[in-house]
């Protein structure tokens, strides 16, 4: 806070808020709370039939998971997903554990088909569509490592967790399929609504507005979190904008309000979720 206000000062960088229509903050809020919906539909369908009928727990989870992941430091909050999955659904630990591992695996995965874009968006050539094409095919070794279940028996420890991890892969390809594709949604609804904020105080390229949502989306899902991403958020944009020319001064304003968009998204989403009822007594 101290390197803001020497830096920028926050009356000037909070005033730009004053100039942003409450029309377009609600709608980028909105888009927002629909990624957070479509975050809990993938997860849903992941676990699906076993969790049929009880989509409003999973959102409850889902959307609980996704603040404390905003919130607690060093990626902390990723253990309440399988902690609610356990104590809601009576699902063992490990076996979410897994399950979240492979989501956050199509995450990372999505994002990087998010940052071709960036650089295709930045120097135009085909060789970017084919770089993602190959990235997609290789989507293939997810379902081939969950078919390699049955080769994986045997003592050992090591074996014991790639049982564990084939074990947790979706063994039909047709969900998986659907699966990225939620993630795909859900990331592209973010993205937007992201950088519609950040373009409100950084105006330059669109491109390079992207890249700034990237180096903060990163900054969440990589264990350099700090607590709420305070510190760790700013610096993550800043680092992302100032090497394509932006100047440093207005990448840090843009972070940091970028920033409170986001708590202020987190805390008003995690508070409806602690307002939707929880699953059936008899899995607590």
């Amino acid at each position: 806070m101290v390197a803001v206000q020497t830096t920028v000062g926050w009356g000037a960088l909070l005033a730009p808020w004053a100039s942003f229509p409450p029309a377009t903050i609600a709608w980028l809020f909105s888009l927002t709370a629909l990624s957070y919906v479509l975050r809990a539909i993938r997860v849903y369908d992941y676990f699906s039939p076993r969790f049929a009928g009880q989509f409003v727990g999973v959102l409850r989870l889902s959307v609980l998971h996704n603040t404390a992941n905003n919130l607690l430091p060093m990626r902390a909050g990723e253990m309440v997903f399988p902690w609610l999955m356990r104590r809601y659904f009576g699902h063992g630990f490990l076996d979410a554990a897994a399950s979240l591992l492979w989501i956050r695996v199509l995450d990372l995965h999505f994002l990087g088909l998010i940052g071709i874009g960036i650089l295709w968006l930045r120097s135009p050539h085909w060789g970017w569509w084919l770089l993602a094409g190959l990235c997609l095919a290789g989507l293939s070794l997810l379902w081939l490592f969950g078919r390699s279940r049955g080769r994986l028996e045997g003592p050992g420890p090591i074996r014991k967790v790639l049982r564990l991890l084939a074990g947790a892969v979706p063994a039909d390809p047709w969900l998986i399929a659907r699966v990225y594709g939620w993630t795909a949604a859900t990331w592209l609804l973010k993205f937007v609504a992201f950088a519609g904020v950040l373009a409100h105080f950084v105006p330059v390229a669109f491109w390079r507005v992207l890249a700034g949502v990237m180096g903060a989306e990163l900054s969440t899902v990589l264990p350099f979190h700090g607590v709420a991403g305070s510190g760790s958020y700013e610096l993550a944009v800043v680092a992302a904008m100032v090497p394509l020319g932006v100047d440093a001064r207005e990448a840090l304003a843009g972070a940091v309000n970028l920033h409170l968009f986001l708590l202020g998204s987190t805390l008003i989403l995690g508070g409806i979720a602690l307002l939707l009822p929880r699953p059936g007594s008899h899995h607590r």
